[in-house]
């Protein structure tokens, strides 16, 4: 495991890359961490630089509390991505990373640099609202959403002593994205592909689609065979997916 050159606690590289290659930037799901998308940017590395964001309160920055309002850590994130290369950024969110791929797009608007292209895996749109509640239920129910909807190692599920030190900052994830709100009219400048699992149980097809509202440019709907966790059961296809949207809106 690398740091990006700048040092920062919030950004991985796994793997080296072209010399002035295009950015991804791919942002992990609720109690999810940077090495979930070792696979991804070791399948991509040879034409991206692939960076994975780590966010607070897991794996190496365990011992900092976590940040439980999505506003926050896009913020954060967006100062985290200052002594980056002016190189073209591409978003990949999953889940809760989608949403906070959408706040940090916002974010890149309002400083001149657009995003070149926001993909959002398994997750609603952000003015489609659900009155979920899963950050305030006990430890026990808030492990068995995440048994429910995969994606997390059973080992660790099943490790009551790391659990105890990694619940705390779960829980600030899920309090982040059940609590999140914005404008119905919120948009991006950057054209956004939503990739969902047609059986996912968090994100319906109608919900996915409906990230259409939400950019001022052009909008994409990639379906896959699968549930939330869609993209382990097809990382070939979700890797293809996105090497076409990086094809090309570099050609663009």
């Amino acid at each position: 495991m690398t740091r990006h050159d700048d040092g920062s606690l919030w950004i991985r590289r796994y793997h080296p890359a072209p010399v002035d290659a295009p950015v991804l930037l791919c942002l992990p799901h609720a109690g999810g961490s940077a090495s979930y998308f070792f696979p991804a940017a070791k399948e991509l590395s040879s034409t991206v630089d692939v960076l994975a964001v780590q966010y607070p309160g897991r794996q190496d920055r365990r011992a900092e509390p976590g940040i439980d309002s999505i506003g926050e850590l896009a913020d954060r994130l967006f100062e985290a991505l200052q002594p980056l290369p002016d190189a073209p950024i591409f978003l990949f969110g999953h889940s809760m990373g989608a949403t906070v791929g959408f706040e940090l797009a916002r974010r890149l608007d309002d400083a001149g640099r657009t995003a070149k292209h926001l993909l959002v895996s398994g997750r609603r749109a952000p003015s489609v609202h659900k009155n979920d509640r899963v950050h305030q239920q006990d430890d026990r129910a808030l492990v068995a959403e995440m048994r429910r909807l995969g994606g997390t190692d059973s080992m660790l599920l099943r490790d009551e002593e790391l659990l105890q030190m990694i619940l705390p900052a779960i829980r600030g994830d899920y309090r982040a994205i059940e609590t999140y709100r914005c404008a119905p009219n919120a948009s991006v400048a950057c054209p956004i592909t939503a990739f969902v699992g047609d059986a996912d149980p968090r994100t319906s097809l109608d919900e996915a689609r409906a990230w259409r509202e939400h950019t001022t440019s052009t909008f994409d709907l990639e379906i896959f065979p699968g549930g939330h966790f869609y993209l382990e059961s097809q990382l070939p296809a979700t890797i293809d997916a996105i090497s076409r949207v990086l094809t090309t809106a570099m050609a663009r």
